[in-house]
């Protein structure tokens, strides 16, 4: 029987939030069309989900989904599979991608770890987009974050050779973190010494998310890393 993974520690907190009128209209007529529900065990046939044959990226934590269906609109030829948990994000990216007619986005709201590690097929992933995580800024809580050797590895199981992880942080110490973890997976590395250098046409596009732009704002460095399963690129 294939053992089901449970993660004891989870890297989020669920809050109520507000939701929209517009988010709970999508949410209560869309879900059905554009979500996929969560399933331990019943591994995802990308070609099937998607009707194509395309590379499938996943991106987890989408935030309210602008960053994901700009990189879906911009890219028509790559499939994302979003990972999120939160409702008021989630109805926003549903209105989204109903309006805008992305065949290529796919959503499903659940703990993005077990998504990853229980429905998604090793070595079926071109590539893992992670933008600021919750960085669990205190020291007791470090253990919540996201990006640690066991998920890391779990990661490039389900890449394809070639296939990328990149991660965006505005918490140094986290950005340090991830830096450490992903150079500590073997079956991974990097064409960069340290963070992404841009401009670099190496790394995937990516929008200014308002997150990010809010960090800026206040004066936070965005660190970015871009890791490669197989051979420095």
């Amino acid at each position: 029987m294939e053992e089901i993974f449970h993660r004891t520690v989870k890297s989020f907190v669920l809050r109520s939030g507000r939701i929209t009128k517009l988010q709970q209209h999508a949410l209560d007529n869309y879900a059905k069309l554009y979500t996929i529900p969560y399933e331990a065990g019943q591994r995802l046939d990308f070609a099937e989900v998607f009707h194509n044959i395309n590379p499938t990226l996943i991106e987890i934590g989408f935030g309210d989904g602008e960053a994901t269906y700009q990189m879906a609109e911009g890219n028509p030829g790559m499939n994302y599979l979003a990972l999120e948990v939160y409702p008021p994000g989630v109805g926003a990216l549903l209105d989204v991608i109903h309006t805008r007619n992305l065949v290529n986005v796919r959503i499903v709201q659940h703990d993005a770890a077990e998504v990853v590690e229980n429905m998604v097929a090793d070595s079926s992933v071109s590539g893992f987009h992670i933008f600021f995580p919750d960085p669990w800024q205190k020291k007791r809580h470090n253990k919540r974050r996201l990006i640690n050797s066991t998920f890391v590895s779990v990661l490039a199981d389900k890449l394809k050779e070639g296939g990328y992880i990149y991660c965006a942080t505005d918490w140094e110490d986290y950005a340090f973190q991830m830096q450490e973890v992903l150079r500590g997976e073997t079956r991974l590395s990097s064409p960069f010494k340290g963070f992404v250098e841009k401009p670099d046409d190496i790394v995937p596009w990516r929008p200014e998310t308002k997150f990010e732009r809010k960090g800026i704002a206040v004066g936070r460095t965005i660190f970015e890393s871009y890791f490669v399963k197989g051979d420095r690129v």
